[in-house]
C-alpha cells in the first residue's frame, strides 16, 4: 500500500457552518487509540499505549489533522490526550469533546468538569452533548436550566467555544434538534450504505450547521475489513478510499472522523483527500457497478417496496427491529457486508438507545410467526419476511455484541 501524502500538503479545510472554525476533511476521532474502554487510574496506563498515541498524533499534526474530538466516555481517551496536547504541540489544534445529557444538568456539569480536569485544559473549541437519541435526551437539554444552559454558561465563561449535539437518532428527532436554531454543529451518521440522514444534513445546511460524519469505516460497514466482493466492485479504490470519497463529495459534508488505532490507520483516508479533486470521475462507475450487484442479487421490486407497511421495532412483538434487520439482510446479499451485519445483528438487543430494538433470536419462540404477520399486515412482503428473518438468524445469529461507549 503506498505511504500517505507528504506532510507538506495539508488537508485542506472547510467553513465548519457558523462556527467560523477553519475544519480539516478529516478529524482525528479519539474513540479507538484508547488504551481501555474503562476509565482506569492514571497509574494503569501503560507506556507503551501512550508511545503510540504520541505516534498518532504526531503523524495527525503533520498531515493537518487540526481537528481532534474525544469523549467524557470514551474509556481512557480523554486522560491520555490530556498528557500529550502540550508535548504534540499544534497552534492551530481545534480541540472537541462530548458529554451526554442528563436529566439532573449539575450531574451534567460534573461531567463536564471531569472532562476538562482529564483533558488539562481551560478551554475547549467544541462541546457536544453526547447522543441525543432520544425525545427526552433533547428535552434534558434544551428545557430551561438544562444541559444546554450549563454549556452556555461555561461558553460565557470562556471554557467553551461552539456547541453542537451528536446523535444516533431516527430522522424525525434529528430534524427537530436542528430546527430548534440551539446548535452549532452536529455529529451525525451518513455514509455510502446509510444515506437516510440526507435530509438532516440539508437542514443543517439550511441552518448554517457545522456537520461532522461519525465513524465513516467502521459503521460504514467494517471497511477496514472489507469483503471480497464489496472489495472488487470498488476497485480500482479500496473502500475506504472509496467511502470517503462519496463522503466528502456530498455538500453539506465538512468532515469525517477517522478513528485512528495506530499512525498508519490515518494513511488510506489522507489518501482519499489526495484523490478528491478526481472523485467526479473516479466515483460514478463504482456507484453504478455496486448498484448494478445490489439490483441482480434483491431484484427491482424488493428494492422499490421493502420498506413499505414496516412496523416501528417498539410497536413488534419482542421489540425486533424488523426495518434495521431487513437492511442488515440487504447489505448482506447485495455485497456480502458479513462482518457489518454480523456485529449489528448482535448488536440489537444489547445496544440501548444508541442502537434500539432488537434481533430476530425470538422468532418461533418468544414471538410467533402469526404474531409477526400480525404487525406485518400493511407490508407487500408480509408472507416473505419471516423467512427472511429467520435465514438472517441462521447466519449471524448466536453472538451478542456488546456496545462499545464510542457508538
Amino acid at each position: 500500500m503506498p505511504g500517505p501524502p507528504s506532510s507538506g500538503s495539508p488537508i485542506p479545510c472547510r467553513r465548519f457552518g457558523r462556527t467560523e472554525l477553519a475544519m480539516p476533511m478529516l478529524s482525528l476521532g479519539g474513540m479507538r487509540f484508547q488504551q481501555s474502554w474503562s476509565d482506569l487510574p492514571a497509574d494503569q496506563i501503560t507506556a507503551a499505549s501512550q508511545d503510540n498515541l504520541r505516534a498518532v498524533l504526531e503523524q495527525a499534526v503533520g498531515h493537518g489533522l487540526h481537528h481532534i474530538e474525544t469523549a467524557r466516555h470514551y474509556g481512557t481517551s480523554e486522560r491520555q490526550l490530556g498528557w500529550l496536547l502540550e508535548q504534540v504541540g499544534d497552534p492551530a489544534r481545534i480541540l472537541q469533546t462530548k458529554v451526554p445529557p442528563q436529566s439532573d444538568a449539575a450531574a451534567f456539569e460534573a461531567d463536564l468538569a471531569t472532562s476538562f480536569e482529564r483533558l488539562g485544559v481551560e478551554r475547549v473549541h467544541l462541546l457536544a452533548i453526547h447522543g441525543i437519541n432520544l425525545r427526552e435526551h433533547l428535552e434534558h437539554t434544551l428545557r430551561p436550566g438544562g444541559c444546554l444552559a450549563v454549556a452556555r454558561r461555561w461558553q460565557a465563561e470562556g471554557r467553551v467555544g461552539s456547541i453542537g449535539f451528536s446523535t444516533h437518532a431516527p430522522l424525525e428527532l434529528i430534524g427537530e434538534a436542528i430546527a430548534s436554531d440551539a446548535f452549532d454543529y452536529v455529529n451525525l451518521h451518513w455514509y455510502f450504505i446509510r444515506q437516510a440522514n440526507r435530509p438532516a444534513i440539508d437542514l443543517a445546511t439550511a441552518h448554517d450547521m457545522g456537520v461532522f460524519v461519525i465513524s465513516p469505516t467502521d459503521k460504514g460497514g467494517h471497511l477496514h475489513s472489507p469483503s471480497a466482493r464489496f472489495s472488487a466492485l470498488c476497485t480500482p479504490l479500496h473502500p475506504i478510499l472509496f467511502n470517503d470519497l462519496f463522503c466528502l463529495s456530498v455538500p453539506g459534508i465538512h468532515t469525517i472522523s477517522v478513528g485512528a488505532a495506530r499512525p498508519e490507520d490515518l494513511h488510506r483516508h489522507l489518501e482519499a483527500v489526495a484523490l478528491l479533486d478526481q472523485a467526479g470521475t473516479l466515483l460514478p462507475p463504482l456507484l453504478e457497478r455496486l448498484e448494478a450487484a445490489r439490483l441482480a442479487a434483491l431484484g427491482d421490486p424488493w428494492l422499490a417496496s421493502w420498506e413499505q407497511g414496516l412496523p416501528h421495532w417498539s410497536q413488534t412483538p419482542g421489540q425486533i427491529n424488523i426495518p434495521v434487520l431487513l437492511w442488515l439482510h440487504n447489505l448482506l446479499e447485495a455485497w456480502d457486508l458479513e462482518s457489518f451485519a454480523r456485529a449489528r445483528y448482535g448488536l440489537l438487543g444489547n445496544g440501548g438507545h444508541w442502537f434500539p430494538g432488537a434481533n430476530a433470536d425470538a422468532l418461533d419462540g418468544a414471538v410467533s410467526e402469526a404474531e409477526l404477520r400480525a404487525v406485518l399486515a400493511a407490508s407487500p412482503w408480509a408472507e416473505r419476511i419471516p423467512q427472511l428473518l429467520r435465514q438472517l438468524r441462521a447466519r449471524l445469529g448466536g453472538q451478542a455484541v456488546q456496545r462499545l461507549m464510542a457508538e
